[in-house]
């Protein structure tokens, strides 16, 4: 089964999701940044309402992926707050200057997730060579998802980059979660492209495709019965 993550940023996106089909959640707050951070009540409230897995992004704010102490000191307070809840796992990402993976920086966010699993989120997509910085996370055992587009502003304009990716992944702890421009209508012709197993959705499952607006519960249907209609 090819797993369906969704973004939610309230309560009422991670019910619709849930009922639509959804595997997974992101969840998130200020989705018109690329997602930040979300109080401790949303994510209390929202693994309260739903009974599928709730990943939380930690972005203290929008600037860049690259974070100073200051950012850090915030982050890690957030990470072990949010360890505390019923999160099922850490979605973050960060960069050193030069577009290299941070790698001092993401064990200190492993070592205060207290075990919970982390997400490379699409940082990712702007690290200097994707396939280097694929190989740099597979060194870190708890990062067991990386979200990726592939490097292009639509996953659906890199097909050829996933599939790599996804060819990378094989036979390892890691999953490459596909999203960013992902729309229903493309989705079955993009896993048989790509062989992915994980996809992640924002705008295309929400109501009239956009960003801001709520989750789709009915574009969320389509999307699980694309991913289970026989190959």
């Amino acid at each position: 089964m090819t797993l369906l993550e969704v973004i939610a940023t309230t309560v009422a996106d991670a019910r619709a999701a849930e009922r639509g089909g959804a595997n997974r959640l992101e969840l998130i707050t200020a989705m018109g940044e690329g997602g930040l951070t979300p109080s401790i009540g949303l994510i209390e409230s929202v693994t309260e309402a739903v009974g599928i897995p709730v990943n939380v992004i930690v972005r203290p704010h929008s600037r860049a992926f690259v974070y100073d102490a200051d950012d850090y000191a915030v982050m890690l307070r957030d990470v072990r707050a949010i360890a505390k809840t019923r999160a099922n796992a850490i979605v973050v990402g960060m960069l050193r200057a030069d577009g290299a993976i941070d790698t001092d920086g993401l064990a200190r966010v492993i070592e205060a997730a207290d075990g919970l699993q982390l997400t490379f989120h699409r940082a990712f997509d702007e690290s200097r060579d994707l396939l280097a910085a694929f190989d740099t996370l597979l060194r870190f055992d708890a990062v067991t998802n990386v979200l990726t587009s592939g490097g292009k502003p639509s996953v659906l304009e890199a097909e050829a980059t996933i599939g790599k990716l996804v060819e990378k992944a094989a036979d390892t702890h890691c999953t490459v979660l596909a999203g960013a421009g992902l729309t229903v209508d493309a989705l079955a012709s993009f896993v048989a492209a790509t062989r992915v197993r994980a996809v992640h959705f924002g705008s295309g499952v929400r109501v009239d495709g956009k960003g801001l607006a709520p989750v789709d519960e009915a574009r969320v249907r389509r999307a699980r019965n694309v991913l289970d209609a026989p190959a």
